[in-house]
């Protein structure tokens, strides 16, 4: 008999690579939804799968109702990728911020409790968990010093999965990710700053670079990401690991690689730097490559050259 997991979040960006993961290798999938952030067309692939291996609800985290569900269906392992995830709206509303990555996984916690789940994996910040960092790329040894709500959240949320492992015996292994993308990034509002660049410069618009563009960030693809998420399955119990390349990329230089791919000398505007941003970020995941057997394989270039190539696939079937 297969796997059955259970995927929170899972129409979203990663949540949907995941799925088609998941399904591609045998796995029974529910998705658990609310449509606030993800989309239904992420799920198109899924869609044509057999029903009786897979199926979506649409389902707020913060409805309580997720705990009969989740009992319900019956997962052997839980994916909980739901999230308020952006920072500024975690400085703006602290307390919806709260409800959602803190209450909500208390609610897939006691959904996992009730349903005998064997493992929850969960989509941790490596991003914010450390704050400032002392050192580059960071180690899970650093200290957690979460400069943002969201990024105190989900250090609460991990504190909650070790009482869940120590009282109620579910195993959990949580992901610290780098700033991930790729394609199904949504390029619009706050997303992350390589679907923000490809939305504007493939639609010929100026992109804005917050503060002088030297601030950088640890860039890892979505396949990489989704492989770790599934080796988490059945190892890394108990730990958190960093999900990265440990490599610095300035803004300033990702938008200068994106630039060349797409063909244009387009300069971007220059904002204020934005408040709840780390300076510099840069993961060490050699935790991952130990217990998961996991390492990153997409050189940068080549991963943005894959996502900018799905954007141009998608504007090109708007124009139809």
């Amino acid at each position: 008999m297969s796997a059955k997991a259970l995927v929170t979040g899972g129409a979203g960006f990663i949540g949907s690579t995941l799925v088609d993961r998941l399904l591609a290798e045998g796995w029974k999938v529910d998705v658990v939804d609310d449509l606030s952030t993800g989309s239904l067309a992420n799920l198109a692939e899924a869609r044509q799968t057999d029903g009786r291996r897979f199926s979506f609800t649409r389902l707020d985290v913060r409805n309580t109702g997720i705990v009969e569900h989740i009992k319900r269906q019956a997962p052997d392992v839980v994916f909980h990728l739901a999230a308020q995830s952006d920072v500024r709206v975690s400085i703006a509303r602290p307390s919806f911020d709260a409800e959602v990555n803190i209450l909500g996984t208390l609610n897939v916690l006691e959904g996992c409790s009730a349903a005998k789940a064997t493992k929850i994996v969960f989509a941790a910040s490596g991003g914010t968990l450390y704050g400032t960092p002392d050192e580059l790329p960071t180690r899970e040894s650093a200290p957690w010093k979460p400069e943002s709500p969201y990024g105190a959240s989900k250090r609460a949320a991990i504190d909650y999965l070790q009482f869940y492992r120590d009282v109620r015996s579910i195993e959990y292994s949580a992901l610290a990710l780098a700033n991930v993308y790729g394609p199904r990034q949504n390029p619009h509002g706050e997303a992350g700053v390589v679907a923000i660049f490809a939305g504007k410069l493939l639609s010929h618009q100026r992109a804005t670079i917050f503060g002088d563009g030297n601030q950088t960030r640890d860039f890892v693809y979505v396949d990489d990401v989704v492989d770790a998420f599934f080796r988490s399955a059945t190892r890394g119990s108990g730990l958190v690991m960093n999900i990265g390349t440990g490599k610095q990329v300035s803004v300033s230089d990702l938008f200068a690689t994106m630039s060349r791919l797409c063909n244009t000398k387009e300069l971007p505007e220059r904002a204020a730097v934005r408040k709840g941003e780390v300076m510099n970020s840069a993961l060490d995941p050699a935790r991952a490559e130990l217990h998961l057997g996991w390492k990153p394989w997409t050189e940068l270039e080549d991963g943005l050259a894959r996502t900018l190539e799905h954007f141009k696939g998608l504007r090109a079937a708007l124009r139809r």
